[in-house]
């Protein structure tokens, strides 16, 4: 499990809205977005278009407290709400940010990162397939307690197991948001079988036969 990590992006307040001002952002290599939450006003920003686009690609930034550098002047802790792009091309359209407060719980969204699948009865042993049927884990804490992933250990399962979500090993002050009487399945082991279907052979010129008559009564 990794603590989170602390990510930087700049962003400059945009007085200009709509369409036709977001269009013009585009056209100038930039992303409009908006900070919403807490206390404060909506503050519409805008970014970097290339700077942003390279911040997404990294997984962390879709689950960390940003620091947004607002103006140069001022530092707002955020965290990624929402992300628009284009429907083909390497495009940003547009970011929501919501801003985050030290006093109160957040949910989020938390990749899970699987280790020691190899060296796992179930694998080593028993030739098992390991099923991942969960990425990503739902989950409430204080924004201190944010973990940049959970990593869930493999190295003791065995074939036929089963992992739920009330079995994974959470930090301190993270817990899971399942819903009530829900306990969802995060991986399997299971051993894919090979059915062998098993051809009659017949000799040659002898009839196949499926049923046997019953015998007639003579009269």
């Amino acid at each position: 499990m990794a603590n989170q990590a602390v990510l930087e992006i700049s962003a400059q307040s945009r007085k200009e809205e709509g369409r036709g001002a977001s269009r013009r952002l585009r056209r100038g290599g930039n992303v409009p977005g908006i900070i919403y939450g807490g206390d404060s006003a909506p503050t519409p920003v805008s970014f970097d278009h290339n700077t942003l686009y390279h911040a997404l690609r990294k997984e962390a930034f879709h689950s960390s407290i940003l620091t947004v550098k607002l103006d140069n002047d001022k530092e707002v802790r955020a965290l990624l709400r929402d992300v628009q792009m284009h429907p083909y091309r390497q495009q940003v359209l547009h970011i929501d940010l919501q801003r985050v407060e030290g006093n109160k719980k957040i949910h989020m969204r938390v990749p899970l990162h699987f280790v020691n699948a190899e060296s796992s009865p179930a694998v080593k042993l028993g030739g098992a397939l390991i099923n991942q049927i969960i990425n990503e884990l739902d989950i409430s804490c204080l924004p201190k307690d944010l973990p940049e992933f959970i990593e869930v250990d493999l190295s003791e399962m065995n074939v036929g197991e089963t992992l739920h979500v009330s079995a994974l090993k959470l930090p301190e002050g993270v817990s899971a948001i399942m819903q009530r009487g829900l306990d969802p399945t995060v991986v399997g082991a299971s051993v894919v079988k090979e059915v062998v279907e098993e051809e009659a052979v017949t000799a040659p010129g002898e009839p196949v036969t499926t049923a046997q008559a019953a015998p007639t009564a003579e009269s």
